[in-house]
C-alpha cells in the first residue's frame, strides 16, 4: 500500500484579509517561515509521499498558479468545478487515485497549516499510515495550549494496543464549544484540538462515506463507475453533492475512527491574532511582516505595511494593522476571528474589488 500525499487547496482563507483575497488567497501568503504555505506543505507532502505522489485539490481559479507554484503535473492537480467543503474535495481525490492505486493510502493535509518540524511530522504521518493500513481512519491530534472556542476537539479514548503505540480510540468530536468548557478541556487534559490533518485508505474512506453520507456517495456514484469521467459527469456530480466538511460527513460517525497526539508544533494560521501567537507577538513586543514601523510605543502589536509607507502607532496595542494597499485593516487581535464578516459585507455590497 503506497502513501499518497493529498493537498487541500480550496479554501478562501477570509479571515486572513486583506492580505488573502479570492485572486491571493492565504496559502500563497509568506506569513511565517520565509516560505509561502502552500510551498511548505508541499516539502512536507513530498517527504512523506514522495514526489511522484503528491495531488492538490483546488478550484478553477487558482489551478494554473498552483501548477506552476507546485511544480505539478495537470493530472495531479485535481480542479473542482465547484466548492462543496472538505468531504467532496477528499472524496473527488480518493476516487481518482483509487483508479490508478486501488491500495492507495491518502494523507489529507490542509495547504495553510504551519508546522516547524517536519522530521517529526513525517514520522507521525508513517505512524498513522500503518493505522491506515489496518483499516482505521486517522485523525492527527493537537494538545491544546489555550481554551480555544474556534476549532473542533477530540475526546480522546482508551489506547488501541500494542501495535500501533500512542494511537488512541476517539470518544467523539466536539465542534467548537464555548469558552467554559474549552477551558474545562484546557484542564482536563483528555481533549485535542483536531488538526484538519487525516489519514485512511482510499477505500477506507468511500466505504465510510457509502455507509454514513448516502447524498454524497450518490453524487460520487457516476465518477465511480467509469473509468473516466469528462468534465460535464464532474460538474454534475458536484451539483449533487452536499457541501460538508469530512468531519461532519464521516468522521463524526464512523466507528473506525483513531487519533494520534501528536508532539509537534502546530498551527493552522487562521486568524491574525494566531499568526500573531506564532510569531512572539506579546504585550511589549510587536512583530513586523512587512513595510516600515517607524514608531509603536504601546506594542503588542502585529503589522503588515507597504514597502515605502511608514507606520506610526501611538498608544495602541494587541492591534492588528494589515496595509494591502487598496484596503487597510485595522483590528483587535482578540477580534480577528470575526474579520471574515467584513469580507461578507463586502460582497452583499458588490465589492469585490477588495475582496
Amino acid at each position: 500500500m503506497s502513501l499518497h500525499a493529498v493537498i487541500l487547496a480550496g479554501g478562501a482563507g477570509e479571515r486572513f484579509w486583506p492580505a488573502s483575497r479570492a485572486r491571493r488567497p492565504k496559502p500563497f501568503l509568506r506569513v511565517v517561515g520565509g516560505r509561502t504555505l502552500l510551498d511548505a506543505t508541499c516539502l512536507r507532502a513530498r517527504r512523506i509521499a514522495g514526489p511522484s505522489r503528491v495531488w492538490v485539490v483546488c478550484g478553477r481559479e487558482h489551478a494554473q498558479a498552483i501548477r506552476r507554484a507546485t511544480g505539478l503535473s495537470a493530472s495531479r492537480v485535481l480542479v473542482e468545478p465547484a466548492r462543496r467543503n472538505t468531504a467532496m474535495a477528499i472524496a473527488f481525490a480518493a476516487v481518482r487515485i483509487s483508479r490508478a492505486d486501488p491500495q492507495a493510502i491518502l494523507a489529507v493535509l490542509p495547504a495553510d497549516h504551519h508546522i516547524p518540524d517536519t522530521a517529526a511530522f513525517a514520522a507521525d504521518l508513517r505512524a498513522a499510515a500503518r493505522a491506515a493500513r489496518a483499516g482505521a481512519l486517522v485523525t492527527l491530534g493537537v494538545r491544546p495550549t489555550r481554551p480555544e472556542t474556534g476549532y473542533g476537539y477530540i475526546d480522546v479514548g482508551v489506547p488501541v494496543g500494542r501495535a500501533h503505540p500512542r494511537l488512541r480510540r476517539v470518544r467523539r468530536f466536539v465542534e467548537k464549544p464555548e469558552r467554559r468548557v474549552a477551558e474545562r478541556y484546557l484542564r482536563g487534559g483528555r481533549h485535542l484540538w483536531n488538526a484538519g490533518i487525516f489519514v485512511f485508505s482510499a477505500r477506507a474512506i468511500l466505504e465510510e462515506i457509502e455507509a454514513h453520507a448516502p447524498d454524497l456517495a450518490a453524487a460520487l456514484e457516476p465518477l465511480r463507475a467509469r473509468a473516466r469521467s469528462s468534465s460535464a459527469e464532474l460538474a454534475r456530480s458536484y451539483r449533487r453533492a452536499p457541501s460538508l466538511p469530512i468531519d461532519v460527513a464521516v468522521m463524526e460517525r464512523s466507528r473506525r475512527v483513531w487519533t494520534l497526539p501528536v508532539r509537534w508544533r502546530w498551527s493552522d494560521v487562521w486568524t491574525w491574532e494566531s499568526l500573531a501567537g506564532e510569531l512572539g507577538v506579546a504585550p511589549g513586543r510587536s512583530r513586523l511582516l512587512a513595510g516600515d514601523l517607524v514608531y509603536d510605543d504601546g506594542a503588542g502589536n502585529l503589522v503588515w505595511g507597504l514597502d515605502g509607507k511608514a507606520v506610526a502607532l501611538l498608544g495602541v496595542s494587541g492591534l492588528a494593522v494589515i496595509d494591502a494597499g487598496d484596503a487597510l485593516l485595522v483590528a483587535r487581535l482578540d477580534r480577528s476571528n470575526e474579520v471574515r464578516a467584513i469580507v461578507q459585507g463586502l460582497k452583499e455590497k458588490g465589492r469585490l474589488d477588495v475582496t
